[in-house]
């Protein structure tokens, strides 16, 4: 049972949400997995297949890519052409009226800058978890493919 629910939970973080403005992948999913999904655009599977699967395994989740990339990368001039944003969660110490603290989760939508200047070890430190992948409906129509 137990198996189960952790399977359950996995699956939350893969869904697909369109806006006017927005695209909104959940960052479980796979690049072969957003390539078979119906509910992701035309436009964005031709990217992933011209541009991004030639320099990513096609088995990467959108977490781990968004967790590892960097900044000199081919990868990240895509996603910034695309102008990309990641929604994920750190861990903050809240203090307590009568000194006893806590730790939370702070939720925080990074830019690709940002996120790629934060170097692995205060990623790790942190406790980054990413969540969801933010895709400019505006930056997926500009991009000439």
């Amino acid at each position: 049972m137990k198996i189960k629910e952790n399977l359950t939970r996995y699956e939350d973080f893969k869904y697909v949400l369109q806006d006017v403005g927005n695209l909104y992948l959940g960052a479980g999913f796979s690049y072969e997995e957003l390539l078979l999904n119906e509910a992701v655009p035309f436009k964005l599977k031709a990217i992933l297949r011209q541009y991004v699967l030639k320099e990513a395994d096609p088995e990467n989740t959108l977490e781990s890519q968004f967790y590892y990339l960097e900044k000199d990368s081919f990868l990240y001039e895509i996603f910034s052409q695309l102008k990309i944003r990641i929604k994920g969660q750190v861990q903050k110490e809240k203090k307590h009226l009568f000194g006893k603290s806590t730790v939370v989760y702070q939720e925080k939508i990074y830019t690709l800058q940002e996120i790629t200047q934060i170097n692995l070890a205060k990623k790790k430190a942190s406790g980054l978890l990413i969540s969801e992948i933010i895709v400019s409906q505006m930056g997926m129509m500009m991009f000439s493919v």
